[in-house]
C-alpha cells in the first residue's frame, strides 16, 4: 500500500522510520490533538504546524478528519478547538482504573478536612498526569484538572514518582529534561535534582517549596500497589503565605500518609 507523502514523518531522528507496521497518519493525528493545552485552547493550522513540526498540509488533513469525527471544530474555519467528545478517548482508561475510579471520595474528605486542594497523579513519560483532584480553591495561575500535565522533575508528585524509578530509566529521563528556572527557588541543576530525589526516596515524601510557582507549597507521598511498587502519588497544595513548611510536615504530612494508606487499598 502506497503511503501518502503527508503521512511520512519528517526528520532523520524518527525512531519509527522503516517500521512497516507504524501508522504515521494516526501518530500525526494524535500529535495534533496533544497540541491543544489548557493554556492554548484555540489554535490555527500554522500554530499547530509550528508546535508539532508537522507540515501544514498534513495538519489540515488531520483537522479535517478530526472535525468530521466530532473531535474538533472551528467556528470561523481557521481557529480550532477540541470538542467534548475528545473526553471519550480517555474515559475508558479512567473508568477501568480502580484508583482513578474510586479515589474521589477519599480525596474529597482529605480536601475538606485540610481545607486545601488535593490531587493524585501518575507518571506518563517525562510528565505527571493528573487522574483525580479535589480543589478547595485555586492556588495556581495554571488551571489544573483531571488530564492536566506538568513536568515531573519540577513537581512534588513527580519527584516522588521519579525517586522510585529504576536507575537506567531515571538516567534516560534526566538526560532529556530541560531545567527551567520557574522561580528563584527552583532546583537549578541535574546533580542537585539527583540529590533531592535520593532524599525523597529515603524520607518517603517530597516537599516542593515554591519551586514551580511563587506562593505555592506542595507536599506529596507515594501510593503503593499490592506488589509494593509506587504506582501513583498523592499531594496537597497550599498557599505558602498561609501554611509554613514546618506546618506542612507537622500537621499535613500525617493526614496525607493516612489517606495514602487508604487509597493504596483501592489498588488491590
Amino acid at each position: 500500500m502506497e503511503m501518502h507523502p503527508d503521512d511520512k514523518l519528517t526528520g532523520d531522528s524518527d525512531p519509527f522510520k522503516g517500521d512497516p507496521n507504524f501508522m504515521a497518519s494516526l501518530a500525526r493525528g494524535l500529535e495534533v490533538i496533544q497540541a491543544f493545552t489548557p493554556q492554548r485552547r484555540v489554535l490555527s493550522i500554522s500554530q499547530i504546524s509550528q508546535k508539532t513540526g508537522i507540515p501544514r498540509a498534513a495538519v489540515r488533513r488531520c483537522l479535517y478528519t478530526l472535525g468530521k469525527l466530532g473531535f474538533v471544530y472551528a467556528e470561523d474555519g481557521k481557529n480550532f478547538q477540541l470538542r467534548p467528545r475528545i473526553l471519550s478517548l480517555g474515559h475508558a482508561w479512567l473508568a477501568s482504573t480502580p484508583l482513578a475510579r474510586s479515589a474521589q471520595p477519599v480525596l474529597k474528605h482529605l480536601s475538606e478536612m485540610l481545607n486545601e486542594s488535593c490531587s493524585i497523579a501518575t507518571l506518563d513519560g517525562d510528565d505527571i498526569l493528573y487522574i483525580a483532584r479535589a480543589s478547595s480553591s485555586r492556588i495556581m495561575t495554571i488551571d489544573l484538572d483531571i488530564g492536566s500535565r506538568l513536568p515531573a522533575w519540577s513537581t512534588s508528585m513527580g519527584r516522588v514518582l521519579l525517586s522510585h524509578q529504576p536507575e537506567e530509566k531515571l538516567n534516560d529521563m534526566l538526560a532529556r529534561i530541560t531545567m527551567i528556572r520557574y522561580t528563584p527557588q527552583t532546583i537549578s541543576s541535574v546533580s542537585k535534582l539527583r540529590s533531592e530525589l535520593k532524599a525523597v526516596r529515603q524520607q518517603g515524601y517530597a516537599l516542593n517549596d515554591q519551586e514551580l510557582e511563587m506562593g505555592l507549597r506542595s507536599l506529596a507521598v507515594p501510593l503503593y500497589n499490592p506488589q509494593g511498587q509506587v504506582e501513583a502519588a498523592l499531594n496537597v497544595g497550599v498557599h505558602a503565605g498561609q501554611v509554613s513548611a514546618a506546618e506542612m510536615l507537622d500537621r499535613v504530612l500525617p493526614e496525607l500518609q493516612k489517606a495514602a494508606s487508604e487509597l493504596s487499598l483501592l489498588m488491590r
